[in-house]
């Protein structure tokens, strides 16, 4: 209904920004992506996605409009709401998000504060194909180092150590040797929790 708008910019928030245009103030919800990307210069666009809702109408505001798409297939999502997927755009960039959908790369999603690991398998399966057709991406390539990794990580979880933790741990070990198996990984990786 509204795509974009281009004005004034009063007040700027990470989480919002208010945009004079024509003498109306509007009220923008924003991500900490398009945060960072507004200048503090006095004339702003910003590419919108209007929510209506019986109880209330929000305007949401992006500085790219890839960002937008973004957010509004992360909408079409079951169980994704608009502030679940403001939370993920700010917490990983767009381009992170599409490239993890596109990679079936459950880890990175299931990382976002917020997302449970049926809500990530659930974005990825909704989500997959619609993002190799728009982008035009061919089937991912994604190198058995990152699938090792996320193997050998999913097993030290279930084994009860913190991914954070078990993160760091993994990393230097494939810092000092990337060919490892997963079960070497996991193996070096005990060895140092």
């Amino acid at each position: 209904m509204i795509h974009h708008l281009k004005g004034k910019l009063v007040e700027k928030n990470p989480t919002h920004v208010i945009i004079e245009c024509g003498g109306v103030g509007y009220f923008v919800n924003i991500s900490l992506h398009t945060f960072s990307k507004i200048q503090d210069s006095e004339n702003l666009q910003l590419f919108t996605h209007l929510q209506i809702k019986e109880d209330s109408h929000t305007l949401f505001g992006f500085a790219e409009k890839s960002e937008r798409e973004i957010f509004r297939l992360l909408l079409s999502v079951s169980g994704i709401g608009s502030s679940i997927a403001r939370t993920m755009l700010s917490s990983i960039s767009p381009g992170q998000i599409r490239d993890a959908i596109a990679n079936g790369d459950v880890a990175t999603i299931q990382a976002i504060k917020g997302i449970g690991a049926k809500t990530a398998q659930r974005a990825i399966l909704d989500l997959r194909d619609k993002i190799l057709k728009v982008y035009d991406i061919d089937e991912v390539y994604t190198s058995s180092n990152n699938t090792n990794k996320d193997e050998a990580l999913s097993a030290l979880e279930v084994l009860g150590f913190v991914r954070k933790q078990a993160e760091k741990v993994v990393d230097r070990v494939l810092s000092q040797d990337p060919t490892l198996s997963v079960e070497n990984i996991i193996k070096q990786a005990l060895k140092n929790l």
